[in-house]
């Protein structure tokens, strides 16, 4: 079991997302730069979890860091949670949902914004909901 409050079996899992969503949420899957439909998406609105639609990112924290990836400087207070990753030979900061634990992407201290923070999401890790 897990300390998450949504929790589903993987098969549950795999009938309710796609096969790219399934790769990326739950085995931490990252899809590819300058692929994912909200790279460059600027409306105005929330950002939820693919997996369990929890609100995640507010619009007005999303901006360009040219990295391929939707980029946000803060989260919705409490709605991620933090686990060190020393996959791939680096250390680096995942960032999975608080609700069912979803991987998002990472999150990095080079951000722009007085935050100083920049997470890195997959687009297939959200949706969005418009405003």
């Amino acid at each position: 079991m897990s300390n998450f409050k949504v929790e589903k079996s993987e098969d549950e899992w795999r009938e309710l997302l796609t096969d790219e969503a399934y790769r990326i949420l739950r085995k931490k899957g990252t899809e590819m730069p300058h692929s994912g439909k909200y790279n460059l998406h600027f409306e105005k609105g929330v950002y939820t979890c693919a997996g369990c639609d929890q609100q995640l990112f507010e619009s007005s924290s999303k901006f360009d860091a040219h990295c391929g990836w939707p980029s946000f400087d803060e989260s919705i207070k409490g709605t991620v949670k933090y686990v060190l990753d020393k996959t791939q030979g680096m250390t680096r900061t995942e960032i999975v949902c608080s609700n069912c634990g979803g991987h998002l992407g990472h999150v990095f201290n080079d951000g722009p914004t007085e935050t100083g923070t920049r997470y890195c999401v997959n687009s297939v890790s959200v949706k969005f909901e418009d405003k």
